[in-house]
């Protein structure tokens, strides 16, 4: 496993993290074998985990809690988030702030999570949703400070909105930010623009999440696939979006070098951007954990396949699917 210093905070994170998600309120979630996954996880070196109350109402904590004490002789980095008060992914442009992230609310989910984890301080609390517009509110600002210092959380971050990567560089200068997590893979490449670039000024770690474009990457999904109604996936992933994006698949897999798989293609190309700090695949299996812990042997893709994948961005706009 490699290690890449994260931001600000100076941590050396691995640069495969893990996704928890799918551990809570996706189907065939199962707890034995997520725990497994996880231990598998530590024992190939990976060391941070990224969860949030609102995967399975804090059951996804409840995981990772129990795995910081399983694995009580290593230092894993814990990662959560704060859902909006309104239970509303994603946020809208005319939500107010007091609507979403009151400085109560900021405080009780995160004494909720550090409950769920058993934990005395979270070493990255983040916002589940946001608004670039509320960037100077204070209430946001002084509750986030108050945490940081009683102690609670050591660093805030921000996970941005699917495709809104710009929605959050106000926020990003007022100094309280110290990492963002933002949709990055081979088709949504729009965070090179401009919230890269000010990252980097900025000295803020970057989690580049959905590395497989909710599976439509791993080239397993085709426009035959359908998902159990109690599945987000169900609702996600609608004809209209299904279809376009097993197409935009489809055309990757003539590139996929001999003896490499799509899923592994997907990866390296976010991990050959020395700007990323971290990606964060969910792994509900063992098998999943082995074969993405693997592709960080510091080896990339070659220079001329990473400019022909460039040609692959695909910019899409918020929807009512795109949740």
């Amino acid at each position: 496993m490699q290690y890449r210093r994260f931001g600000r905070t100076g941590w050396n994170i691995s640069e495969v993290g893990y996704g928890m998600w799918g551990m809570a309120g996706w189907t065939e979630s199962d707890d034995k074998q997520s725990e497994r996954s996880l231990d598998v996880a530590v024992e190939n070196g990976c060391n941070f985990f990224d969860t949030a109350w609102g995967y399975g109402e804090g059951h996804s904590e409840v995981l990772l809690g129990k795995l910081l004490k399983r694995q009580s002789g290593k230092r894993l980095y814990t990662a959560t988030k704060i859902p909006p008060k309104n239970f509303t992914w994603p946020s809208k442009s005319h939500f107010k702030l007091e609507d979403v992230f009151p400085a109560s609310h900021i405080i009780e989910y995160t004494e909720k999570s550090l409950k769920n984890m058993g934990v005395e301080t979270i070493d990255l609390q983040q916002f589940h949703v946001w608004e670039d517009s509320w960037a100077e509110q204070e209430e946001w600002q002084r509750a986030v400070e108050k945490l940081k210092a009683d102690g609670k959380i050591q660093h805030m971050g921000i996970s941005v909105n699917r495709w809104e990567p710009n929605n959050v560089l106000h926020t990003l200068r007022t100094g309280h930010i110290s990492a963002v997590q933002v949709i990055y893979n081979i088709f949504d490449q729009a965070p090179e623009d401009e919230l890269f670039p000010l990252c980097e000024k900025l000295d803020i770690g970057i989690i580049a999440r959905v590395p497989f474009d909710e599976g439509t990457l791993t080239g397993n999904i085709t426009k035959d696939t359908t998902f159990p109604e109690d599945d987000w996936r169900s609702t996600y992933f609608v004809p209209e979006n299904l279809n376009s994006s097993v197409e935009h698949a489809e055309k990757l897999k003539p590139l996929v070098p001999a003896g490499m798989t799509l899923p592994e293609m997907a990866l390296r190309f976010i991990l050959s951007n020395k700007q990323i700090s971290t990606t964060i695949p969910g792994m509900r299996k063992e098998n999943h954990v082995k074969a993405n812990t693997s592709t960080s042997d510091g080896k990339g893709l070659p220079q001329q396949l990473l400019e022909e994948l460039k040609s692959h961005r695909w910019d899409r706009e918020p929807t009512e699917w795109s949740q």
